[in-house]
Order: structure tokens, then sequence, then C-alpha cells
């Protein structure tokens, strides 16, 4: 088997695994107790956000540990707006994750927000200027994800930061994607927020961050006993905090080969093209993540070339992960005008470890398995 689906999830490191695992026997104590078993865990937690920050370039001060991406969204989204007097004004793009954009709905509901949605081109880009264009006074916050889960787009976030700052809005981004693929230093990107998860990096399901950058109110969305700097209470995972750090620390030393797996992501959406003329790629050609390519397939239904490509030995996706279930098309797909292929999209996303010659017999492969389905069809 062929594993192309490492925007959904992929497998923990092992050396997470064993960094993690003192946390999960003999080293079990509460970071909050006072005594010499939860000073243990505390200096591990303590060490394990000194990694994370580091990595980003904040503060240690600046990390929140969460339980994922989704909740990371949550709290960078609700918690920066409802911490922040500026004002209710709210922008998003149209291809956010449901996590920011169910996020903006509540505040929207509850809070008597006001939120612009942004459009994109048929690229899956928002641009700086279309940000601007709907930035006023009173924006509290922009959120616009470093780049899209489903069709790999990377968004010019630096420029959009600008802009934001420009008015004195917040800048928040969904890097959940792009930690370990992209440069995703606080300072580079200029945001002021960034959230990450886990699991795409090699770290357990149920570990993330929220990561800030300099002094911040936030509003926390659990109440309790004060755990995270009074950001999130609840007793702190402090197994998942030391695999967490593990892995986002061995994933940013893995981004310094990102160009060659630009040039394997180009060679197997070329060969992808070359064996199966109805394959369409979508989102950008070249300002995409190096581990993503995805299409939309002519007269052929995304599920059936799954289930097609499974059958031959190729595990992959028709998006995010997140929709499993549900029956309407993708809001990203919707979003670039692609209301008539929505339907036939298959995304491929994969890790450092997956080779050029792997990826090139997963493109003869797609060739093998359209053609039949197109045979079928006749």
């Amino acid at each position: 088997m062929i594993y192309l689906d490492a925007a959904a999830t992929t497998p923990v490191r092992r050396e997470a695994v064993e960094a993690m695992w003192p946390f999960l026997t003999s080293e079990f104590g509460n970071p909050s107790s006072v005594h010499a078993v939860g000073e243990s865990a505390a200096g591990a937690l303590a060490a394990a956000r000194r990694t994370v920050a580091r990595v980003f370039e904040v503060r240690a001060t600046g990390v929140v540990f969460t339980s994922g991406g989704t909740e990371a969204d949550n709290l960078a989204v609700k918690g920066l707006s409802l911490a922040n007097p500026r004002g209710r004004h709210l922008v998003v793009s149209a291809v956010e994750h449901e996590a920011v954009l169910r996020s903006t709905e509540y505040l929207e509901r509850f809070h008597g927000f006001e939120v612009s949605v942004v459009p994109v081109d048929d690229h899956g880009v928002v641009s700086a200027a279309a940000v601007g264009a709907v930035l006023r006074e009173d924006t509290t916050l922009v959120s616009v994800m470093h780049a899209n889960n489903e069709v790999g787009t990377v968004q010019p976030i630096a420029g959009i930061a600008r802009a934001a700052h420009a008015v004195g809005a917040l800048m928040h981004t969904d890097a959940v994607q792009s930690v370990g693929q992209l440069d995703t230093r606080l300072g580079e990107l200029g945001v002021d927020a960034l959230s990450f998860s886990g699991h795409k990096l090699g770290a357990p399901k149920g570990t993330g961050a929220l990561v800030l950058r300099g002094r911040l109110d936030l509003e926390p969305l659990v109440h309790g006993g004060g755990q995270e700097n009074g950001r999130r209470s609840g007793t702190e995972s402090v197994a998942g905090a030391v695999a967490l750090a593990t892995a986002v620390n061995l994933a940013d030393g893995e981004r310094l080969t990102m160009g060659d797996r630009r040039a394997i992501r180009d060679d197997f959406i070329a060969a992808v093209r070359a064996v199966s003329p109805g394959a369409r790629l979508t989102g950008h050609p070249s300002e995409r993540l190096p581990g993503n390519a995805s299409f939309v397939f002519d007269g052929l239904g995304g599920e059936t070339i799954l289930l097609e490509l499974e059958s031959r030995g190729v595990v992959s996706s028709s998006g995010s992960a997140c929709a499993a279930g549900r029956t309407e098309p993708s809001h990203v797909l919707l979003a670039m005008g692609l209301e008539a292929d929505a339907d036939s999209a298959v995304r491929f996303t994969w890790g450092p470890t997956t080779t050029r010659d792997e990826l090139l017999a997963v493109a003869r492969t797609v060739g093998d398995a359209t053609t039949a389905l197109r045979t079928l069809a006749r």
C-alpha cells in the first residue's frame, strides 16, 4: 500500500513515541502538583514549551498547548476577538477550515460581530488587496489560513498581515498544513497568532498548539484552574506536549529539503496529467504545498476513483477528513468556481519519506484506474 493522505493524518514518529513514553508510565505526575513527582512533569512540560517556542521564534509564554488544530483555531478566533476591545468586525477568507468559519459564525450569532468573507480566485488565492478592501477601523481580527488543506494553495500571508496591521487589526493564520513544509516563524509571516496540529507532523492525535507573538490578551474557552498561563484550564497532557515538541522540532529540520520535494511534486503532477487526460490540477500551479497534488477528473466521480485506487493499493482522499461523511460539495472548490467538478475531486498528499519512484508508480496507477472507469462508463 502507498499512503497518500498525509493531509488527514500521519503515522506517529518513533522519536515522538519514545519521548512521550516515560510520561505515560513512570513519570506520571501532575505538573501542577507541588512535590517532586509533579515538579518532574512540570519541568518536562516547560522544556516542551521552550522547544515549540524556539521553532516559531516566540517567547515560551506565547505557546498554548491544545487538543489540536480545531481547538487552537477556536481559541485564536474567539479568544482574540473577545479579549480585544477594538471593535466587532472580523475578516476571513471563503476557503478557511470549518473551525475558523464556525467560530466566526458563533461570534456573529452570540456576540454581535459582523463577518466579512473575502472571495478567492480560481486558484484559491485570497489577495492582500481583496482583504484590504474590506478592512475597517473597527476590524478586530483577520484570519486567513497559510495553506489550504484541500487544494494546497499557499496564501500571501505576509502581505495580508501588513494590510491588517495597517488598520490596527490582529492577524491569525491556520498553519495546520504548512508547519514542517513551509517557513512558519511568526516573524517571517508577520502574524500575531498561529495554529497547528500535531498529528499532521508525526505526533499523536489530540495534540496541537496556539502560538502567540508578544503579549496578547486572550479570553479562554475553558475556565477552571488557570493552567497554560490562564489561557486554557485543565490538567495538561505532559506526554502529548513532549511528543508534539519532538515532532515539530524534527519536522522543522526536514523543511530544509523542500526544494527537492517541490520538484518531486511537479513530476508527479505532470505524470498524472500525461496518463489521465481528464485530470485537471486544482489550486495554484506553483504556490502550493510541496506535498500536495489535487485534481478533478472530468466525467468521473471522486469517490469512485478513490475506491478503484484503494483496490489497486493506493490510499488517498477526496478532500478534508474533517468533512468526512458529508454529501454536499466542498466549500473550497465551490469558492474557486468548480461547482460542476466538485464531486470529482481527488487529493494526494504525502510526507518527507515518500519517494519519487512511489509517486510515479501512483501516477501510473491513476492512469490505469481512470482508464478502467471510463471504459466501464461507456
